[in-house]
């Protein structure tokens, strides 16, 4: 590779590690380039789909003039694998947030939980988590919801084409979803343990593909820098 492969534009894929936010990895990568390549400081490069801190997994990366590519590739369908842990609920629907409230749980059986999926399949109204970073009067919800403001947040569209449970061992239950853009699937955890008559919050999530691309062809940053 050279500098000019790099400004013409690559697609890059990173299986980002825990706790890291989509913005270090792409900064990571930034910083990797510009040390071992010649390239302008208004280099441009971006992630075309953010994943939380505490999720793992696909994280598509375009650089140069393939950043022109970013909405056509966060458009395309995704899918995810993951837990959803039931009978507790958190404020922002996964463990960044400590439990706030417990549910009863004695009453969820295997069918339950099956029959309970074909609730979510197809186009559903779903409202984003109130931690979360879409703007609202200006602000980012999660700003509003650190600060202890309650605010009302608007339902969208969105579609669940596959919802398959692949393991219960209650209080968990492991999953793999393919949804279109725009699914939050914490709050597809969140709604699924209000479904099951209880409450529930997602304890683990990874990106496995967006459109073609798959998790199993991603490299960790470390090992990019490795390879160049």
């Amino acid at each position: 590779m050279t500098s000019e492969d790099f400004l013409e534009g690559q697609i890059i894929l990173i299986d980002k590690p825990l706790t890291w936010s989509s913005f270090q990895a792409v900064n990571k990568l930034k910083y990797i380039l510009k040390r071992n390549f010649e390239l302008p400081k208004k280099f441009k490069i971006g992630h075309a789909g953010t994943l939380d801190p505490l999720a793992t997994g696909l994280l598509i990366i375009c650089t140069g003039k393939f950043t022109k590519r970013i909405t056509e590739i966060q458009a395309q369908a995704k899918e995810y694998t993951g837990t959803i842990t039931v009978g507790a609920t958190t404020p922002s629907y996964d463990l960044e947030t400590e439990i706030d409230a417990t549910f009863p749980t004695a009453h969820i059986t295997e069918d339950l939980i099956q029959e309970t999926t074909k609730q979510f399949l197809g186009e559903i109204d779903q409202k984003p988590p109130v931690f979360s970073a879409i703007k609202k009067d200006g602000i980012r919800l999660y700003e509003h919801a650190r600060a202890g403001e309650a605010i009302e947040i608007a339902s969208r569209k969105t579609t669940i084409y596959e919802f398959e449970i692949t393991r219960i061992a209650l209080p968990e239950i492991d999953f793999r979803v393919q949804c279109s853009k725009g699914t939050y699937i914490r709050s597809l955890a969140f709604d699924f343990g209000v479904a099951l008559n209880s409450g529930a919050y997602l304890s683990a999530l990874r990106r496995t593909k967006i459109g073609d691309y798959d998790v199993t062809i991603a490299i960790s940053p470390e090992a990019f820098e490795v390879d160049l």
